[in-house]
């Protein structure tokens, strides 16, 4: 890989193929209405609440079989890894990112190249998942994504040049930036990757217009926080959850950013597991890791968490994307489904569990949840033993849990249809024999502490989409499939649904019944989320496609069922076929 990396990285490489006009600049009042209008994707989650809703209505149930492929763009040969970008489109400029931390500004009608952009990444990078980015956001004349070597780096959508770069965290001490930012009020905000690590989660806010750092926040209790190059309180109170030292490489990283709502000027940020696995090293909640915090964006202070797996022994990441909402009653609220295997509703404004309940068919590490706190009800038994108490002091007992670490959801992007009011959830039905060992902390060394070995739970299907009803608990409907889902999904006011499959495919299906309507073979997996926007009074779709990621990199036997399944790197974009 080093080799790969020092023959194909190009510092700032910039490409030019075309004389386009300025951009037009995004506004804070664009980002605040990115969901509303059709013109545009100006934001990663196509708005900053994450809903992935598109009020487009010319693609709908009626008319979707006549979706057909306009123009497709590739990322290039040996460069190909598992692509997970969400490509945001304004002024009729594409902006995609790829595997190795590269982007590119497209034409969003004809797919023609405008310039291209591969930031030179170090030797020793360590991203945990495979070399993925999954997008940026646009600002003013800015594109802004983070990079494998955790910079941020601020294009200029009309050439590509760099206006600013800023280090975020350090490579070598395990810190990545895989997520795309959100921004907020001028802010540009960000999470970080490398909880497997040893790192110190945090979320951190930028100028956007010049990179100047504003404040910083600690995902790990007893951290000081800095605003403006000051102090700014620590997070939580020191050892009050986390006994001993280990809360100072207690991971917890938001490593997929945040969602944000204007209204309560709230960042609302989900964390990683802590550090090590081996959860008997650190006894108690291990704040604020496997966690949703909200963050005020003007103080940079956490205005209230809650813990969905306190004391994880589990890998139970609680990063899955935070989606706001407003249910009847007008009450705001934030749905989530986790990779714990529960979905969890929750006030947005106080952070007051609403309702929690099951989204997998087989969940083995807790009974149910505190119907009034919304902590699990553990199952004692179903943690991984302490190796400390094994005969020989190496391996302790080992559990079959379920879902398996890779969760019953994960970075695959639920979608939110104010329509239906169904949540709509990319889910896998897996399991693991998992068991501690022995670790200690070695700087930029893995940090786990356990072992594990995944496997299927159906013989029929691993991945499943669902519509779920937040208010009930109620699977509506699903789709089934034999591999594992790992891109995301998109549902529209023309009543669909689309998501993609490992095996190539992007679907469309009736948002309200579940009855698949059109189905396209991109030629690789699919592990990124689908996009919508409308130019000259039609609708595109678009996705990006490329087998990799976590998958086969850590799935072990339930990898099998992706054998055979080619490696590529496209932007495929679709509208409807015209006769004229």
């Amino acid at each position: 890989m080093k080799r790969t990396l020092i023959s194909a990285f190009v510092a700032g490489m910039f490409l030019s193929l075309a004389a386009v006009p300025a951009a037009a600049t995004v506004s804070d009042k664009d980002v605040e209405n990115d969901a509303k209008t059709v013109g545009d994707v100006v934001s990663w989650g196509m708005g900053t609440k994450l809903q992935r809703y598109s009020p487009s209505t010319k693609v709908n149930t009626k008319n979707v079989k006549d979706l057909v492929p306009v123009w497709s763009f590739s990322f290039g040969g040996e460069k190909q890894r598992g692509q997970q970008s969400q490509p945001v489109v304004h002024d009729g400029k594409m902006f995609v990112t790829g595997s190795y931390s590269r982007a590119w500004a497209l034409d969003s009608k004809t797919g023609k190249m405008i310039w291209e952009y591969n930031h030179k990444l170090p030797d020793g990078i360590m991203p945990c998942c495979d070399v993925i980015n999954r997008g940026g956001a646009l600002y003013e004349n800015l594109f802004i994504f983070g990079t494998l070597d955790s910079q941020l780096v601020a294009l200029d959508q009309n050439t590509g040049k760099v206006v600013w770069k800023q280090t975020v965290g350090h490579y070598a001490d395990g810190y990545s930036i895989t997520s795309a930012p959100v921004i907020a009020k001028g802010l540009v905000i960000t999470g970080m990757a490398g909880g497997e690590f040893g790192v110190v989660g945090r979320v951190t806010a930028f100028d956007a217009k010049t990179g100047k750092e504003v404040w910083m926040r600690p995902m790990v209790e007893g951290h000081m926080g800095t605003k403006d190059g000051k102090d700014n309180g620590i997070s939580g109170t020191l050892n009050a959850t986390w006994t001993g030292d280990l809360w100072k490489t207690g991971g917890a990283s938001p490593w997929m950013g945040c969602s944000y709502d204007v209204e309560t000027n709230l960042a609302y940020c989900g964390t990683g597991n802590p550090g090590p696995w081996n959860s008997h090293l650190r006894p108690g909640d291990n704040l604020f890791s496997a966690s949703t915090v909200a963050i005020d964006v003007d103080s940079g202070k956490i205005a209230w968490h809650f813990q969905q797996t306190p004391n994880d022994g589990w890998d139970f990441d609680a990063m899955a994307v935070k989606i706001l909402y407003t249910d009847k009653a007008g009450r705001k609220l934030v749905g989530t489904a986790d990779k714990n295997g529960f979905f969890y509703v929750i006030d947005a404004k106080t952070g007051e569990f609403v309702r929690g309940f099951p989204f997998v068919k087989k969940l083995t590490w807790a009974s149910g949840l505190d119907p009034k706190t919304g902590r699990p009800l553990f199952i004692p038994e179903n943690r991984p033993g302490d190796p400390v108490k094994a005969a020989d002091g190496k391996k302790g007992t080992s559990v079959f849990t379920a879902p398996s670490f890779l969760g019953g959801t994960n970075q695959q992007s639920s979608a939110y249809s104010p329509d239906t009011g169904l949540f709509y959830v990319p889910t896998n039905e897996w399991g693991m024999d998992i068991w501690n060992e022995p670790i200690s902390y070695k700087k930029g060394a893995a940090y786990l502490g356990a072992g594990f070995t995944i496997k299927a739970i159906f013989d029929d299907y691993i991945g499943t989409l669902r519509a779920i009803d937040p208010a009930t608990g109620k699977i509506v409907w699903e789709v089934k499939d034999k591999a594992p889902l790992w891109g995301g999904a998109m549902v529209t006011k023309g009543n669909l649904v689309f998501w993609g499959t490992p095996d190539g495919h992007l679907n469309a299906a009736d948002a309200k019944t579940g009855k698949v309507l059109w189905s396209y073979q991109t030629g690789s997996g699919i592990i990124a989320p689908p996009i919508s926007w409308e130019q000259d009074g039609e609708q595109y779709i678009s996705v990006v496609s490329g087998w990799g990621g976590a998958v086969p990199l850590w799935g072990g036997e339930v990898a099998k069922a992706t054998k055979g399944f080619t490696q590529g790197g496209m932007t495929w974009v679709f509208k409807l076929h015209s006769n004229k």
